[in-house]
């Protein structure tokens, strides 16, 4: 399988390659040249399979430059750190409505699902590369990726990390999870933005020559760990299979029944990978895209316009703070025929007018697998409450996103029986203030008061990582203006020489 850019042009490169370089060299990202295809006696084996299993199998159709059996016992070592025996578990809510968790990991966030598994992906990639410089991955984070990615890579041999988040676009969970973190090789930065703001400048890091250039005197090679990154988002295609082969296998539909997703997303990459399942031979009916009050993604699919000329606000569910929507650049790559000269007009008018518009033809393409909605505040609160007290289930603002979109379809749709999986991409107590207010109406400031009050009113498991950021040390408090991004990324590099390095 060899990968190539969404902005058109020669290369063409390895699996292996695409995760290592992480972007392609014209500032495109990373594609397969084909989508791999699963057959229906391909699905019924992964029936009995474990999650690593399927996890592996899913994988090595799209990196077969990988060793297989390596990608398995990869699998069955990162998952092998979540707290549940299932990495993704069903939970039934209603009659045909359940949610997907994928909040079990060593950070309770999906991101987890990934970004326990890249570290190898990148160390194996760059072996068989032959690359013996050392690297340095940079994160742009609205909250999850940050943490995730540090923890994933701490401590890794011959790669570092530098995670920058908006000084006040995370919640204070979140800000502690990334600023107490540990290990040697690791680095967070403040930027006096948005999420906005951290991720066009990580990308015009990676777009410079003097950059690279610059790094490379000094021994290293950029990567990312942003779902920007191929090994970062393969990953996320597998939880989309395995709930659906779980479906199956506890009998609640027969295989070949088509089912929907919603999925709570900001940079569209997790609703991008069950796109990409679907395009792999996965019966996804429908794929309803949910957004909160930065809702650009519901008027992009309304309307056919991607307008960022608009209000940017703060909400209770952070990490979909969003208005450039990264991974929205493979999807347009699809439905313009793969047209990679168009796609880079329009990225490059988003750039410099920040709006671009598609096609009738490109619209009706997008309508026949998605649509959106999106949640205000107030909803939000009023679902996350509607949820818990009708069911017991407590979930978090973003997944609270998802359900409102979710129950506002099936109001619209009344006749529609199609099962519906709402993904879930946080656990509660990564927000515990937020969903302590709307659980019980109890409006307090002080993060882990919230979750000690949370817990007395839900009985659900506190995890240890999240209880523990109390007597944690804060190691990273510094902070920066957007233009002063490559300025800390030079700075970075020059420390920790006595780091390990690769053999």
């Amino acid at each position: 399988m060899y990968f190539i850019s969404t902005r058109g042009g020669k290369e063409r490169v390895s699996g292996a390659r695409a995760i290592v370089q992480g972007l392609a060299k014209n500032g495109g990202l990373f594609v397969p040249e084909k989508f791999p295809q699963i057959t229906a006696e391909e699905l019924d084996g992964m029936l009995t399979m474990s999650y690593a299993e399927r996890a592996a199998e899913i994988l090595h159709k799209y990196l077969d430059d990988y060793d297989k059996k390596g990608l398995l016992a990869a699998c069955e070592a990162a998952y092998s750190r979540f707290e549940s025996p299932d990495p993704a578990p069903l939970v039934k809510i209603d009659d045909g409505v359940y949610i997907l968790e994928l909040f079990h990991g060593p950070t309770c966030a999906f991101k987890d699902m990934a970004l326990t598994l890249l570290p190898y992906l990148m160390r194996t990639g760059c072996d068989m590369c032959g690359i013996k410089e050392k690297i340095l991955i940079l994160v742009a984070t609205s909250g999850d990726t940050g943490k995730a990615a540090l923890e994933g890579f701490k401590d890794a041999d011959g790669i570092k990390i530098m995670v920058f988040y908006p000084s006040d676009g995370v919640s204070k969970m979140q800000k502690l999870q990334m600023c107490t973190q540990d290990g040697s090789n690791v680095n967070v930065v403040a930027v006096k933005g948005n999420f906005d703001d951290c991720q066009t400048a990580v990308k015009t890091i990676f777009n410079s020559e003097e950059c690279a250039a610059s790094l490379k005197q000094k021994g290293y090679l950029l990567s990312s760990a942003n779902s920007i990154n191929f090994g970062r988002l393969a990953p996320q295609i597998v939880y989309y299979f395995s709930s659906y082969l779980d479906l199956v296998s506890s009998g609640q539909i027969e295989m070949g029944t088509q089912i929907d997703f919603c999925v709570p997303t900001g940079n569209f990459g997790n609703i991008l990978a069950a796109y990409y399942a679907k395009l792999m031979g996965l019966p996804v009916r429908r794929l309803h895209c949910a957004s909160n009050m930065n809702n650009i993604l519901t008027d992009f699919l309304a309307k056919g316009e991607y307008d960022a000329r608009r209000e940017f606000y703060k909400t209770t569910s952070p990490s979909m703070d969003i208005l450039i929507s990264s991974n929205l650049e493979r999807l347009l790559f699809e439905v313009s025929g793969r047209n990679g000269e168009l796609v880079a007009e329009r990225m490059n008018k988003l750039k410099t007018e920040k709006v671009y518009k598609i096609t009738p033809e490109e619209q009706a393409e997008i309508a026949k697998t998605f649509d959106g909605g999106w949640a205000n505040e107030d909803e939000v609160v009023e679902t996350v409450y509607d949820v818990f007290c009708d069911t017991g289930y407590t979930m978090d603002t973003h997944t609270g996103c998802a359900m409102k979109v979710a129950v506002d379809w099936f109001e619209k749709n009344k006749k529609d029986t199609t099962n519906m999986v709402v993904v879930a991409t946080a656990n509660p107590y990564k927000f515990p203030q937020d969903v302590l207010y709307a659980v019980t109406g109890n409006d307090v400031r002080d993060s882990f008061k919230g979750i000690k009050r949370l817990h007395a009113a839900t009985a659900m498991k506190v995890p240890a990582s999240l209880a523990g950021l109390k007597d944690k040390p804060v190691r990273f408090s510094s902070g920066v203006s957007p233009d002063k991004m490559f300025g800390a990324v030079m700075d970075l590099s020059l420390i920790h020489i006595s780091e390990p390095t690769r053999p």
